[in-house]
Formats: structure tokens, sequence, C-alpha cells
């Protein structure tokens, strides 16, 4: 993670594959995201990481992720745990599910990416677990968002 001047990269601990984005919701609605999770069943899936990418947010590129793969049982595993948020009175995702672990954030000045994406466009890591869902809670701050655990769900068929 190095290679783009003015790039925001993620601390090991920030790193993490998104499967639903959620906003802000008050305590006792955490409380019931917990129980919902709970009541998801899925098998795990064995994922690994294969080659990188870039979001665009109004034509600029905003950041870097790294892709997950297999897509199918992730987005599966994406559509099991958006729907049980829907069924709590969540809204739908809006957005299509790729499956990506964000490695860097981008401001205006940051330099360009191309070098970086031809250097990394054949990333591959070994295979690893996905095995369970984690709920964390965003706090912005000055050197941008940090990540706190409040659950960790066990993924069980």
């Amino acid at each position: 993670m190095e290679g783009v001047a003015g790039a925001r990269w993620q601390d090991d601990d920030q790193l993490h594959l998104t499967l639903r984005f959620i906003g802000e919701v008050d305590h006792r609605t955490t409380d019931d995201i917990v129980l919902a999770l709970r009541d998801v069943r899925a098998d795990a899936v064995d994922a690994v990481i294969a080659g990188v990418g870039q979001f665009e947010r109004r034509g600029r590129v905003d950041s870097l992720w790294a892709r997950v793969a297999p897509r199918e049982p992730l987005a599966a595993l994406h559509k099991k745990v958006d729907h049980a948020l829907v069924r709590l009175g969540l809204p739908p995702e809006g957005r299509a599910y790729l499956p990506h672990i964000t490695i860097a954030r981008l401001g205006r000045g940051a330099g360009p990416i191309e070098p970086f994406l031809a250097t990394h466009a054949a990333l591959a890591t070994p295979v690893f677990a996905v095995d369970h869902i984690a709920l964390f809670e965003s706090v912005l701050g000055s050197g941008g968002a940090t990540y706190e655990k409040i659950a960790r769900v066990a993924l069980r068929a």
C-alpha cells in the first residue's frame, strides 16, 4: 500500500470486506441489527484477493480497493444480510454489490493512480475464510474513519 502520492492508506485494523453499509442508527436499532445478523444462515466462503480497482464519485477517483473473489457466494451473503436489515425496516441497499476491501482514500491532491493499478493488477492472496459477520461503528475523525467492532456473528448454514 504505497505508490500514490497523497493517498490515505488504510491501517491494518481498518481493512474489512463490507457486506452492507447501514448508515447512522440509534442504539435500539443496533441491538435489533445484531439479533437479525444472528438469524442469517450462510456457509463460510473461501475467498481470495484478486486484483485492484478504483471507485469514482462525481467523476473523480476517491478510493482504491482490492477485489475479493469469488463474487457469487459473497453477493449471496450480501443479499441475505440486506434482506435481514430490510425486514427490520431499514432501506434496501441501492448500489450494486462488489466484494472489495478499501485500501486507500484519495483526496483532490492525490497523485496518478494508473501506475499503481497496472503494477497490482494481478494482486493475489492465499485463500482465507469469510466465516463471520462483524458489525462495525464508523467514527469519523481528523484522520478519516476508524472502526469499532460492535458485534461478531459466526456464519452457519
